[in-house]
């Protein structure tokens, strides 16, 4: 069931116990969750979100760990980051809003997006199995490309 090419790693960094963002908070210094967090993106040689979909944008915990990402201002630790965007939905859209609004502030942030395939999983509830997994074929198809895409991407940036 392995979708991601022999070539590249994934590992999971947590946003779960990350504060809110505040200044305030800033200016007295990271807390050691927020060093911790960013210091697993600064090792990053490429980031992949998977995000599902809220009120047409991204979940508030997703947005929050940006925030903390995105310091200091115009000088973000993912400036020129490679960035794979992915997501599913139990509706039609398939996360295309929040995907777009990523998109939106991954440019703001520095971010490199990979351009295509985009990979919406609709009503996703029929395409995953009991254990998690992606089965439908054109889904995964898309999802393989992807990171084949975030692979050469990366290596493309990285000259």
């Amino acid at each position: 069931m392995l979708l991601r090419p022999d070539r590249i790693h994934l590992y999971e960094v947590s946003i779960h116990d990350l504060p809110y963002f505040n200044e305030d908070i800033e200016q007295r210094g990271y807390p050691a969750v927020v060093r911790d967090f960013r210091a697993q993106l600064e090792r990053a040689d490429a980031v992949l979100i998977c995000t599902p979909e809220y009120s047409y944008s991204i979940p508030g915990v997703l947005k929050n760990a940006l925030d903390w990402a995105s310091r200091p201002s115009r000088h973000s630790i993912l400036r020129g980051t490679p960035l794979a965007i992915m997501g599913a939905s139990v509706g039609r859209s398939g996360t295309m809003r929040a995907q777009l609004h990523l998109r939106q502030i991954a440019v703001e942030i520095g971010m490199l997006p990979v351009p295509e395939p985009e990979v919406y999983v609709t009503f996703a509830p029929d395409k995953f199995n009991q254990l998690g997994e992606l089965t439908d074929q054109t889904s995964r198809d898309l999802v393989e490309q992807l990171l084949e895409n975030l692979a050469d991407w990366t290596e493309l940036l990285r000259g």
